[in-house]
């Protein structure tokens, strides 16, 4: 056999990367898959991107429409991210983003770090972005992460990181003025502070997004005191108490 027609039976990391790579694949939460759409996505043959998406259909982690034959998330993802939820603590934080969101008129998000994305997690009073991941640097929630790293991990700030550590948050705009207060999709203003832990790393940023007339110019110091409050009360809800910041005097 030629080494052009030789298959390379996977060894047991790349079976699992390559299971990893296919539920990766539903990150975009567009309409359901089809073999030959995961086959295009990871540069499989669909023959191999069939037979790892029929196992994880097996296991739970996807299901199959039976008159489509397309593949979605299935249950067992369901589960885990409910008791991931939990874990993290983040049904404790909802009421809090609640009641921020009550007080400013503004959505309140909560987003974390997921390699090169943030992703949002938690919100209210209107459902979050949630499972949504963009760049890091596209985002004010993102560029918060960013420019309050882990302790092992190299504090390369550039100019724009390096300002929004100095001044504490970061700001977002984009597109004209929607007719109401929260998102739309465009014509939004963001503003974003971190939720710190003892060594200084931003485990969490907490986001307020309005329209421009909801939040002005001249309300800027006030919803970033109330940013800065609930983020405070988050630090004391989401994380142990061995691993908070002190409270200052």
């Amino acid at each position: 056999m030629t080494e052009a027609t030789t298959v390379r039976t996977p060894t047991g990391a790349q079976a699992v990367q390559r299971a990893l790579e296919v539920l990766h694949s539903f990150h975009d939460n567009g309409p359901d898959l089809s073999a030959s759409d995961l086959s295009r996505r990871l540069g499989l043959p669909v023959s191999t991107a069939h037979r790892l998406a029929r196992t994880l259909v097996g296991a739970g982690f996807l299901e199959q429409d039976v008159r489509t034959a397309r593949y979605r998330l299935g249950p067992a993802m369901t589960e885990l991210g409910r008791l991931s939820y939990h874990q993290r603590g983040l049904h404790l934080a909802a009421p809090e983003l609640a009641d921020l969101a009550a007080r400013t008129g503004a959505a309140a998000d909560l987003a974390l770090r997921s390699g090169p994305h943030v992703v949002s997690v938690a919100g209210g009073p209107v459902p979050p972005l949630a499972g949504l991941r963009r760049p890091l640097r596209s985002t004010a929630p993102g560029r918060v992460l960013l420019a309050w790293p882990r302790p092992d991990e190299p504090a390369a700030l550039d100019e724009e990181l390096a300002d929004v550590r100095a001044d504490g948050f970061a700001r977002e705009e984009s597109g004209t003025a929607p007719t109401g207060a929260y998102d739309t999709g465009y014509g939004t203003r963001t503003l974003a502070v971190p939720v710190l832990d003892r060594s200084g790393h931003a485990r969490f940023a907490l986001s307020l997004r309005a329209a421009p007339a909801v939040m002005t110019d001249e309300r800027g110091a006030w919803f970033l005191a109330q940013a800065r409050a609930c983020a405070q009360a988050l630090e004391i809800l989401l994380l142990p108490p061995a691993e908070r910041r002190p409270p200052t005097a």
